[in-house]
């Protein structure tokens, strides 16, 4: 049965997977490949398929050895985690806080989230975890995360298991480059008529509102580049390819380099941040540090 899987075959097939050759692998692991090949061949015997096949004087993964790679990284990349953890001497004085961040939200917003929680007396051992706003939520109905930071509310469906709070609202501002700023201040907004804008992509809450907030305007501007990951739409925007939108809490930040200018406030439209936690998890005390923000307001 797959219930009395050898892990010692396991690791021994993921030493191989990663080095690409037994010969390799069996050296890093002080051991002879012929014990290697052979504790592998055993591990295909006991699951019933095979998980490398040769391809000249290579071993190449098959399809099941692919599947099962994606398996050990994740079981042998917790083990090394374990064994951090356990090995850290103030162990039984850390609090340990898993938070996921939305892949959409500004790092340096992420930052100031979570400062509450950094800001405890008792030692904070932070992990952060950046995915979709999706793949967040199922890693916290699952009990993996603690929290997630993110531009919206956790969906209505969810609202049993998962409870939002609202930690800050903040306006929006469009920035460009020096020069770009020369250009198109005169007039602002509708100086944005045709000018070369970059955009947060469609799954973001904020393009939504900035294009109604283009449309009833009358204002078409020239959408040159969309992005999912907001450090590098900073980063097309520090080289000139066009204005872009950002929350006016990282203004500072994005001009102090003298590389960015501001052009002028998004009037009406604001970025929401959210801090989502699993309901049986509210007594976690670097989560109730956060979501006390969202209580005190």
């Amino acid at each position: 049965m797959l219930s009395d899987l050898n892990y010692k075959h396991l690791h021994y097939f993921w030493a191989v997977a990663r080095a690409g050759s037994v010969t390799a692998a069996a050296r890093q692991l002080g051991m002879t490949a012929q014990t290697v090949s052979g504790q592998i061949s055993r591990l295909e015997q006991h699951i019933g398929r095979a998980l490398f096949t040769q391809q000249g004087r290579g071993l190449v993964l098959t399809e099941a050895g692919r599947m099962a790679l994606g398996y050990a990284d994740r079981i042998f990349q917790l083990g090394e985690e374990l064994q951090e953890m356990l090995a850290d001497e103030q162990l039984d004085h850390t609090l340990r806080l898993s938070s996921g961040i939305s892949d959409v939200l500004p790092k340096s917003i992420a930052y100031r989230l979570l400062q509450p929680a950094l800001a405890l007396p008792q030692r904070v051992r932070l992990h952060c975890t950046e995915g979709t706003f999706d793949q967040l939520l199922h890693e916290l109905s699952s009990h993996s995360l603690d929290l997630v930071l993110a531009d919206r509310p956790a969906p209505a469906a969810a609202q049993q298991t998962l409870q939002s709070y609202l930690l800050a609202r903040c306006p929006v501002m469009i920035f460009a480059t020096p020069a770009l700023a020369e250009r198109y201040q005169p007039g602002f907004p509708h100086s944005l008529q045709r000018a070369p804008l970059l955009l947060p992509s469609r799954d973001n809450v904020l393009r939504g509102q900035l294009e109604h907030w283009l449309d009833e305007r009358g204002i078409r501007p020239d959408i040159v580049g969309e992005f999912k990951d907001g450090a590098l739409l900073h980063t097309f925007g520090e080289q000139g390819a066009g204005l872009f939108p950002a929350p006016a809490f990282a203004a500072s930040d994005i001009t102090g380099s003298g590389k960015l200018s501001l052009l002028g406030p998004v009037t009406g439209v604001e970025e929401q941040y959210y801090a989502i936690a699993n309901r049986r998890k509210l007594q976690h005390t670097a989560v109730q540090a956060i979501i006390q923000l969202a209580v005190s307001e």
